[in-house]
């Protein structure tokens, strides 16, 4: 039982000091992640945007510049040198050494103290930089505001200690700080080097606003891993909290479901780790449940058990940061509200780019964006964060992916734990259902792991689409209840879209989802065992699902993709309607006799192949083709896809027509989900005793 109390607005006045952000180096993979960790010293570049008084720049006209002055902007611009790591070796964990004359910077993601989400969510009004330094040098302390403006934080700390490490310190006030800004310091060597170790950020002890119970000295947390034949990734995970000392004594228990049929106990490793981490792991198998099953199996034993103040839920093939995790424990412990505190998701086949820090929802739409206006992919390697200013605001979320959360299981025990929903979305409505509770999220910056990406991914061509169109709309029902969005118009977007693309089988996935939400929430929970091979079975049955591991098994292409009209990346959005008139001119003639005939009939052989990148509705909704050979994200598989205008038709009359009923019947829908409480505990229990 975790017993929030109000927060004193706090300084140090003489208390004692808890370290809650330990700067930390890697030890492994350093050449693909150190820009993360800690980079040479550049001069600072502040933009235009950093400077001006007003929000709103002067645009600029494209229109007026010659070709001259174009070729000159492109030769002058662009990326420029990388960010480097030169000036300094890493000695262990927590140490650094800094070469002669060199200079290290240490505004970075995961060294960068975020003293604006301290300012805002915490009563913590001063914070302590503290480390020990050894050789000559300087250490200089800087602050930055929500507009990526910098300034010194303190005096500068002239290093002088060639006999030994000696202990160094300053304490900074949380001022200026409403709209974001960090604190981060940067080393300096003079003629000699200079190391610096165990460099932390500490704030009062005193502002803590979490106390545990039960006679522990800290809150601790359980760890719910949920896999699905990856076991050799999810080992990984394991691993990694086995070997992190700091981090397993806040541990209580790490909940490892195991939905799979490549089990992760007969891996090899897996004895060893499992007695090193010993009473503190449970494995549990159970059938297979999607992520939310299992998210939820981890997070109902963690309530059961009573002893954990909070849960983290990691995915299972992610790789973690520990340092992280115990920096979102200890935000939370001083947070002046209950909070979700989420981590932000780095690229795992590019480790320096960080694909989001936290979304926002738009409820129009009920489809995800950045947060703040920020794009998506920003890589530090390319750009420091000193000189990025747009990433020095602080940002407010809606959700956080659930590749890393840590939630309060008071939250969990007062609303719930994750909807039924198999996969996708499960995230996004249980953190919109706690914000509504008083629980919103924070996605704190140096808080992170790395995840594969979506680049290799497209789940309108598999049976993932079910689920996200299902869970997308019952998510709007229970989100907003009084207030659906323009679902009409979305909906006939997306089935122009992959009607565009020949995809019917996620067309009839989307029928599928449609017709199940009408069915109720208790079909939801009673079909979540049963659902992925039914909607597996209908997608089988059409062209895009029949896919070959080689394009010898089809017959050669008619021509090349590049004598077939426009490139992706030259489209316009009066090309996007032009298409969408097509489909709706050509659909229109297919409920007439005879229907629309193909220029061949049924071809013999595709029209061209289509590379996966050009594989959008662009790619050969403007080619007037009938038929082509789409090689799939993953690089591993072929289809060929035909063009079917009755089907098409089909699919968007009767979607349409689903739609405008679920419109029709929204605040009647939408009682009956909130009132049936699928993510309730005794629904979820009644759901594991099924096994």
């Amino acid at each position: 039982m975790v017993r929030r109390k109000r927060g004193k607005t706090a300084g140090s006045k003489g208390g004692s000091w808890e370290a809650v952000s330990r700067v930390v180096f890697p030890v492994e993979d350093g050449q693909q992640v150190m820009p993360l960790y800690a980079i040479d010293f550049t001069r600072p570049r502040i933009n235009e945007a950093a400077l001006a008084t007003s929000g709103v720049l002067p645009k600029l006209d494209m229109g007026a510049m010659t070709r001259g002055k174009f070729q000159e902007l492109v030769r002058t611009s662009g990326i420029g040198d990388s960010v480097t790591c030169d000036s300094f070796t890493v000695n262990s964990r927590t140490q650094i050494t800094v070469r002669r004359r060199g200079h290290a910077s240490l505004c970075t993601f995961f060294n960068a103290f975020p003293a604006a989400y301290w300012r805002r969510w915490t009563p913590v009004r001063e914070v302590r930089f503290s480390a020990r330094v050894q050789g000559s040098g300087t250490i200089r302390l800087f602050k930055s505001t929500g507009r990526g403006l910098i300034y010194a934080a303190a005096e500068e700390i002239a290093v002088d200690a060639a006999d030994g490490f000696r202990d160094i310190s300053a304490e900074i006030p949380l001022t200026g700080l409403m709209d974001g800004g960090y604190f981060w310091f940067d080393v300096e060597a003079s003629d000699s080097p200079v190391s610096i170790a165990d460099a932390r950020w500490s704030v009062p002890r005193g502002a803590k606003t979490v106390h545990p119970s039960g006679g522990k000295a800290e809150t601790t947390l359980s760890v719910a891993i949920t896999t699905f034949n990856r076991a050799p990734y999810c080992l990984n995970q394991l691993r990694t909290l086995a070997n992190a000392p700091e981090l397993r004594r806040r541990i209580d228990t790490v909940y490892c479901v195991d939905q799979g049929t490549d089990r992760v106990e007969s891996q090899p490793g897996f004895e060893q780790v499992s007695a090193e981490l010993g009473g503190q792991l449970s494995y549990i198998c159970q059938r297979n449940l999607g992520g939310s099953g299992g998210y939820s199996r981890g997070m109902y034993e963690t309530v059961k058990a009573g002893r954990s103040d909070y849960v983290l839920l990691p995915d299972d093939d992610a790789v973690s940061e520990p340092e992280s995790i115990l920096r979102a424990v200890q935000f939370e412990d001083y947070a002046v509200k209950p909070l979700l505190v989420g981590g932000a998701m780095f690229h795992l086949d590019n480790r320096t780019v960080l694909y989001t820090q936290g979304e926002r929802i738009n409820s129009s739409r009920m489809w995800n964006m950045p947060s703040a206006g920020l794009d998506y992919n920003f890589d530090f390697a390319a750009s420091p964060l000193r000189d990025a200013p747009e990433r020095h605001q602080r940002v407010d979320s809606d959700y956080n992916g659930w590749w890393m959360c840590l939630i309060p299981v008071a939250v969990l025990r007062e609303i719930g734990l994750s909807q039924p929903f198999f996969i996708k979305f499960d995230d996004i409505e249980f953190c919109l259902r706690a914000r509504r509770h008083g629980c919103p999220t924070v996605c704190l910056p140096g808080v992170a792991v790395w995840h594969q990406a979506w680049h290799d991914k497209d789940p309108t061509r598999g049976w993932e689409e079910y689920f996200i169109q299902r869970n997308r709309w019952i998510s709007a029902l229970l989100c907003f209840p009084d207030h659906p969005p323009r679902m009409l118009l979305e909906n006939l977007r997306w089935d122009a879209s992959v009607s565009l693309r020949f995809l019917y089988s996620a067309l009839a996935l989307h029928t599928m989802g449609l017709k199940d939400i009408l069915k109720g929430p208790e079909y939801i929970v009673r079909s979540l065992p049963v659902k992925l091979d039914e909607v597996k079975s209908l997608r089988a049955q059409f062209d895009d699902a029949q896919v070959k591991s080689s394009f010898e098994d089809f017959p050669e292409p008619a021509g090349e993709m590049a004598s077939h009209g426009k490139r992706r990346e030259s489209l316009t959005m009066k090309d996007y309607y032009k298409a969408v008139l097509g489909l709706l001119g050509r659909c229109a003639a297919a409920g007439f006799a005879g229907g629309a005939k193909r220029k061949q009939g049924h071809p013999s052989r595709p029209d061209i192949a289509v590379p996966a990148k050009d594989a959008s509705w662009a790619g050969i909704a403007l080619r007037d083709l009938d038929s082509a050979l789409l090689t799939a994200p993953d690089g591993n598989t072929v289809a060929w896809v035909r063009r079917d205008d009755r089907r098409a038709r089909q699919g968007m009359l009767e979607n349409a027509r689903l739609t405008r009923t679920i419109l029709k019947n929204w605040k009647k829908l939408a009682r009956e989900y909130a009132d049936y409480d699928m993510a309730s505990l005794s629904s979820w229990e009644h759901i594991f005793e099924q096994e």
